[in-house]
């Protein structure tokens, strides 16, 4: 399973490091990604890193605040969010790729129903 740390109650403007670690899982062999859900709405992508680290991509409402990175030797995924904003408050969780038999390494055309290994997700809320 995946395993989620990191959140938290901030105000706007500060920042935040999530870590998403494999707990007996391989997260190295997979695309991750990030989702996150508030409350009485739907969970959406927030940002996907392909298996190698190489390529990632962003929802718009957090290009140039979020980075995702990965450090497969530690089997973890990191969500670095700067600049935070109270839209943002939400649980975060991450999901690895592996419902999907054939681009389990990339984020390309990923959809939620590709991702099958999910995390409890953490608590991040953004408040003045």
């Amino acid at each position: 399973r995946l395993v989620e740390s990191g959140g938290g109650s901030v105000q706007p403007g500060a920042s935040l490091r999530l870590s998403c670690v494999g707990s007996g899982w391989r997260l190295a062999g997979f695309a991750i990604g990030w989702f996150r859900q508030a409350p009485g709405k739907e969970r959406e992508g927030v940002s996907c890193i392909s298996m190698s680290g190489d390529s990632a991509i962003y929802t718009d409402s957090v290009k140039g605040r979020f980075t995702i990175s990965r450090d497969n030797a530690k089997n973890t995924v990191y969500l670095q969010m700067d600049s935070l904003k109270p839209e943002d408050t939400a649980v975060y969780y991450c999901a690895g790729r592996d419902n999907t038999g054939t681009y389990y390494y990339s984020c390309d055309n990923a959809q939620l129903g590709d991702f099958g290994t999910w995390g409890q997700g953490t608590q991040v809320t953004v408040s003045s």
